[in-house]
């Protein structure tokens, strides 16, 4: 098999391995459920298990005999019942939420901590709603204090995550303009 490219794609932008990018799937119902690999996208679509929604502009697989589209967005021809995501609470969780960001001063860089809003000391709990991502200076500074107690201001009200962020952190910040309606981004 080889690929074929668009005459409007730049060298530079196929020199890169199309096999190597993701695939959003949605399930029947068009609700984002993963992201697979190019192959087991193509391999899908060929089984007929899923239908192409939209496919990367410009890239087309040929074999001998078929030329198929490169995937970047499938559906599933069958709905998949998939049970209640939990979302086990961890350290790295919560860092995955908070988009690995101080949660009081917005700062990215350094060690970041996990950082009790109401203390444990008193009564504070291990909820997605009471924990947060803090940076150390952040979390020296409030100490053993609520945030307000200690003159801080929370950047976003902690809430527990559902899989949709998850698959947003997964790609990161080079989401596919293609999945934003699906994965409701601006």
């Amino acid at each position: 098999m080889e690929f074929e490219k668009d005459c409007s794609l730049d060298e530079k932008d196929f020199a890169v391995n199309p096999l190597k990018s993701k695939v959003l799937v949605l399930n029947q119902s068009y609700e984002p459920i993963s992201i697979c690999s190019v192959k087991k996208a193509i391999l899908l679509l060929l089984l007929t298990k899923a239908e192409l929604i939209a496919p990367k502009d410009g890239l087309v697989l040929r074999s001998v005999n078929n030329k198929v589209p490169l995937p970047s967005i499938i559906r599933l021809s069958r709905y998949i019942k998939i049970p209640h995501k939990k979302i086990e609470l961890s350290r790295k969780n919560i860092l995955r939420r908070d988009g690995y960001r101080c949660q009081y001063c917005g700062t990215t860089s350094g060690n970041l901590t996990v950082d009790h809003i109401i203390p444990k000391s008193r009564g504070g709990t291990d909820t997605w709603e009471n924990l947060v991502t803090a940076c150390i200076s952040c979390n020296n500074k409030k100490g053993n204090r609520t945030p307000e107690e200690a003159g801080m201001k929370l950047l976003a009200k902690p809430r527990k995550p559902n899989h949709i962020i998850f698959i947003k952190s997964f790609v990161g910040s080079s989401i596919d303009s293609q999945w934003k309606p699906y994965l409701f981004v601006d």
